[in-house]
């Protein structure tokens, strides 16, 4: 392990970024200085969101040095009090696989992003004994401490130019272990601070995504608010179990979207973080793909194809890039919806006639009748619980949303306000469900407590379409068409925070929310 740190500090321009780097290296305060221009700050002040360009600084300098560097920029920032984060990075390994996996996925391999392995969360790269047992040993014999981490997977054949690429992802762990962070060298969270913190910012900017981020990725506590701008204080890469200890909930900030671009008569399957960036692939073709939905354990997404020039269900592994049809039978094949236990798939046939809700098992096995009417049944969704599942049926004369037991039964109706309800999607936590609701001939997102009956319509577009829950039911996804062209957004479930999400060019529908990373 080094003795290296890696602090950040934003800067108002250009000009004072470069003087400020300038002087510290001649003082010998840090060995190199970054300046990362036209950066885009999206923060909290005063209750309102703001943004504005700034310049971000990374400076690398040594723990011993951190303290005189930071008065340093206290003294010298034209900020009445500047920002300043202290990056730790547990362990060297974390950032040397993220380094591998960031570099195969840009030269064409995205195998580690696909199955979560392109972050710097340490959980997701520790091997049981390189990881923690064999530098456990070291520390007790008193010898150099060592270890390794789980190594990313890389697919060799995906890369553009494999001979050449191969050697890119190879170098990429040793250069980024180099700029290993050092240990957390400030103080403690105290209470006070972060009371008065959630009082300024409230508790959604801890654990949404679709709000805003806080100079930086997920949220960070301030240890002083002063001015314009804050005292940061520095936390670990890895937020979520902050984010949980303070409001009780995970945050969603580093799980991943699906959804499906159709961009010049192709039909692309995409895996993005949850914020639209870093997209990858999994599936293109040039007939369409809809109704992509996540498993429980986010390896793996069902979706329907027209590849065969009809609808057929198909499971597609994340990890290894095969998949399996799960339901070709006569007629339609549509609207997959996962079990909470990941080993069924409700899925909507019309091979006996009106289109109805059957349970088949995740490998097509052991298919079950689960509705029996003289409508059309479709869009299945199971409850939190697994014990029924929501859909939509026209079986009273109108689009309503109704609910059955997971093996069947009596439906009972679900929508009573207006003539249309549709895509009903249940909360993770239980409580609420999501649905389109025809409201003066808009199409809108529409959210029901489950408890009260109580309805709020949370969008104000005319096209929404496919909610889907984030894994802490804290936000909703949604497609919805912005000048003809269709786009994502996301929609606090109190209808407080609305975002639309950056993707690739092209229409963009059909988003499914994934899981946490199991």
């Amino acid at each position: 392990m080094t003795e290296a740190i890696l602090v950040l500090c934003t800067c108002p321009s250009e000009g004072v970024a470069n003087l400020l780097a300038s002087q510290m290296v001649a003082q010998r305060l840090a060995a190199c200085v970054n300046v990362i221009p036209a950066m885009q700050s999206i923060y909290c002040w005063q209750q309102k969101v703001e943004q504005s360009e700034e310049c971000q600084l990374l400076i690398k300098s040594r723990r011993e040095l951190f303290e005189p560097l930071r008065l340093f920029l206290r003294e010298h920032h034209s900020y009445e009090v500047p920002e300043i984060l202290a990056l730790p990075v547990l362990l060297a390994i974390t950032l040397h696989e993220a380094a591998h996996a960031y570099v195969a996925k840009r030269y064409g391999d995205a195998t580690a992003f696909m199955m979560g392995r392109m972050t710097l969360n340490p959980l997701k790269h520790i091997d049981p004994v390189g990881t923690i047992l064999i530098p456990l040993l070291a520390l007790f014999l008193g010898g150099f401490i060592f270890g390794w981490a789980k190594p990313v997977p890389v697919n060799f054949s995906n890369l553009r130019h494999p001979k050449r690429d191969m050697r890119y992802v190879a170098v990429a762990g040793p250069l980024a272990e180099g700029l290993e962070a050092a240990r957390l060298t400030m103080r403690s969270l105290h209470a006070d601070f972060i009371v008065r913190y959630l009082a300024v910012a409230g508790t959604a900017a801890l654990s949404s995504v679709g709000g805003y981020q806080l100079e930086g990725p997920g949220a960070q506590l301030f240890d002083r608010i002063e001015g314009d701008h804050f005292t940061i204080l520095g936390l670990p890469l890895d937020f979520q179990p902050t984010i949980e200890k303070l409001t009780g909930e995970k945050g969603v900030f580093s799980t991943r979207i699906a959804y499906v671009v159709k961009s010049r008569g192709q039909f692309l399957l995409q895996i993005a973080d949850s914020d639209g960036q870093n997209a990858a692939t999994a599936l293109t073709s040039s007939e369409p793909i809809i109704s992509p939905v996540w498993s429980p354990d986010g390896g793996r997404l069902a979706y329907v194809s027209f590849e065969k020039k009809k609808p057929v269900i198909y499971v597609h592994s994340l990890a290894s890039g095969q998949r399996h049809i799960v339901a070709n039978f006569k007629g339609s094949n549509s609207a997959p919806a996962w079990s909470p236990d990941g080993r069924k798939l409700a899925i909507v046939l019309s091979k006996d006639g009106n289109s109805q809700i059957y349970s088949v098992n995740a490998d097509g096995s052991g298919l079950q009748r689960i509705t029996q009417s003289s409508g059309i049944d479709t869009e299945p969704r199971y409850s939190a619980d697994g014990s029924s599942i929501y859909f939509t049926s026209d079986r009273g004369g109108s689009p309503q949303v109704y609910q059955v037991g997971a093996g069947g039964g009596e439906a009972r109706r679900v929508t009573f306000e207006g003539s249309y309800n549709v895509s009903p999607r249940p909360s993770p936590d239980g409580k609420s469900l999501a649905f389109i609701s025809r409201r003066d001939g808009r199409f809108q997102l529409a959210v029901m407590d489950l408890a009260s009956r109580q309805v709020q319509v949370l969008s104000d577009s005319n096209k929404d379409e496919s909610p889907s829950f984030a894994p802490n039911s804290r936000m909703i996804l949604i497609a919805t068409e912005i000048g003809g062209r269709g786009v994502l957004s996301a929609v606090s479930s109190d209808g407080r925070i609305k975002q639309r999400l950056t993707v690739a060019a092209g229409d963009v529908r059909e988003p499914a929310w994934g899981p946490y990373y199991q």
